[in-house]
């Protein structure tokens, strides 16, 4: 149980099953009309003529949804002290990759890296994100 879990319990190489989380087309409208407008995960109509065929979950929603698993299943609820806080985040995003795609020429894939930063510039998230973006129309 994660309530008996202390730091030495925490052994290099344990693995977890942490459970499963089912989302409906309701979560997925409610979370990406409030975090990420884009037509594919708020419009279904415009989904369904889309590149994916329909609605498609927000990336930061399925992150949002690994947390709770996370903070429900693995974090012990007697020793997680949280982590360090922060009053004001600013997001700073470079490209560190952009190349068209090999199978698809209307379209290119760009990497990004984001990291929110704090008031001293220090960095408290960070990650790589890759996005599928159609070029210019001709």
């Amino acid at each position: 149980m994660t309530s008996d879990r202390y730091f030495e319990d925490y052994v290099p190489g344990a693995t977890y099953d942490c459970g499963s989380v089912e989302v409906t087309e309701t979560e997925i409208l409610e979370f990406a009309r409030r975090y990420d407008p884009q037509s594919f995960h708020v419009d279904t109509a415009a989904a369904a003529a889309g590149p994916f065929g329909g609605l498609i979950a927000s990336g930061w929603h399925t992150a949002s949804l690994m947390m709770r698993l996370y903070a429900d299943n693995y974090l012990s609820a007697v020793s997680s002290l949280g982590s360090p806080g922060v009053d004001e985040l600013r997001l700073r995003a470079t490209v560190t990759e952009a190349r068209l795609s090999r199978s698809k020429p209307d379209r290119g894939l760009v990497r990004t890296r984001v990291e929110f930063v704090d008031v001293e510039d220090e960095v408290v998230f960070s990650a790589s994100l890759l996005n599928l973006l159609l070029v210019r129309p001709s």
